[in-house]
């Protein structure tokens, strides 16, 4: 993406700040030096986010098979849905564009101690919605959060004039939205499931959108490196289908969910997302895991919209495994693909995966498609579902152990 024009003062002090991986202020009153884990919004938001979903998912499987539920506002099955996608995946999406909007404006991150005080409202939220039994309270608290996320994120792209990402902040608005509807839910002021299907539609249109850059350019940088001359296809006619039916059929789904159009929008939208991974090249790149996950990311992306349409369409296509092979499959697949990429880069490190990071991929793949099983398996359901959960949460554990010295610690230099 293109830099907009930014003061020249801003723009070399942007360079500087990142050939030393410091973003430390002047003298003038301002804070001499920052933490490591405060200097960048992914350093504090990825590391929680691979905490929380480590924790959240047996947590939720103890109260499932125990009956047990937490005193928040939220019970059972309804907490679990909103703490996976408001708080696992409203962490992830925090550190994702706090790192990506200084690239796209010139302007130096959101750091120190704004950046303390937007995780600690992330926090409040986690701990209001598992312990704070009155609702409006919880929902106000938990709020606070994607409230002042969208507000950074506004502020960020009017200050850089960089209006061309200005659809990503309008996304971040959105899914902001879809936690207050969901709250509304609970309230019994809304449907049940609104804020669920608007924050899960949101996210499919971003991972389209901003998966469909990453996968084929780092594909191709990748392939250039290794001398190869069968490169992933530009950008065309499919891309532009594939995207165009990915959010009409999102827009279908959060409007009309019932209505076999939308099963039909549907399927069209994970037929195209296939074709299009089909011309990114993704089987020459089985050598280096980290750049192959991306491809398996977004495969999974494909066969989730898939599963949906069909969902609607066949009574023995149950929707539970299309939500989890968007959920735990796309979504947490290509979350943990651009946290473990993101992480080594933006600290200076090699961006190649050892065996720890391996492994991490593998079990995020066994424990969402054992999800995705468990509603197939019968009689053998909670057996699978929680085999599925172990492994699914111990690859996010996993991570935790593994980058938090790379989160927590300084930027490698040459």
């Amino acid at each position: 993406m293109s830099t907009p024009a930014s003061a020249p003062a801003d723009r070399s002090l942007l360079r500087l700040a990142r050939k030393a991986g410091d973003f430390s202020r002047d003298g003038r009153g301002r804070i001499p030096s920052i933490p490591p884990i405060l200097q960048y919004g992914f350093r504090p938001f990825f590391f929680l986010a691979a905490l929380y979903a480590g924790v959240a998912i047996p947590t939720w499987l103890w109260l499932y098979f125990t009956g047990r539920a937490l005193p928040g506002p939220f019970h059972g099955l309804h907490w679990h849905a909103h703490e996976m996608l408001f708080g696992y995946l409203g962490a992830v999406i925090a550190g994702f564009i706090l790192t990506a909007i200084p690239n796209w404006t010139g302007r130096l991150p959101l750091s120190g101690r704004p950046l303390a005080m937007l995780v600690a409202l992330w926090l409040a939220g986690r701990l209001a919605c598992a312990f704070l039994s009155e609702p409006f309270a919880a929902a106000a608290i938990d709020l606070a959060f994607p409230a002042v996320l969208a507000f950074a994120v506004w502020r960020e792209v009017a200050a850089g004039r960089n209006w061309k990402n200005a659809p990503v902040a309008v996304m971040i608005t959105l899914f902001g939205l879809a936690n207050a509807a969901d709250h509304a839910a609970n309230l019994d002021l809304l449907l049940h499931d609104l804020g669920h299907r608007l924050a899960l539609a949101v996210t499919t249109v971003l991972i389209a959108l901003i998966g469909g850059r990453i996968v084929p350019s780092f594909t191709r940088n990748w392939l250039v490196k290794e001398g190869r001359t069968e490169l992933p296809a530009k950008f065309g006619l499919l891309d532009k289908a594939a995207l165009a039916f990915t959010g009409i059929a999102a827009a279908a789904w959060i409007a009309i969910p019932d209505a076999p159009a939308t099963g039909v929008l549907q399927l069209s939208a994970g037929i195209l997302l296939a074709l299009r991974l089909m011309r990114w090249r993704g089987l020459q790149t089985v050598s280096e895991p980290i750049l192959t996950v991306l491809h398996l990311g977004y495969g999974w992306l494909a066969a989730a919209v898939l599963l949906l349409g069909l969902s609607m369409l066949l009574s023995s296509i149950p929707q539970s495994a299309a939500l989890h092979a968007l959920t735990a499959g796309a979504i947490g697949t290509m979350t943990l693909a651009v946290m473990t990429r993101a992480s080594l880069g933006h600290t200076g490190r090699e961006i190649v995966a050892d065996r720890t990071i391996t492994c991490i991929y593998v079990a995020v793949t066994a424990g969402a498609a054992l999800r995705v099983a468990a509603p197939f398996a019968d009689s053998w359901y909670g057996h699978v579902l929680a085999c599925g959960g172990a492994l699914w949460s111990s690859a996010f554990l996993l991570f935790a152990v593994r980058y938090a010295g790379i989160l927590f610690g300084a930027r490698v230099t040459s």
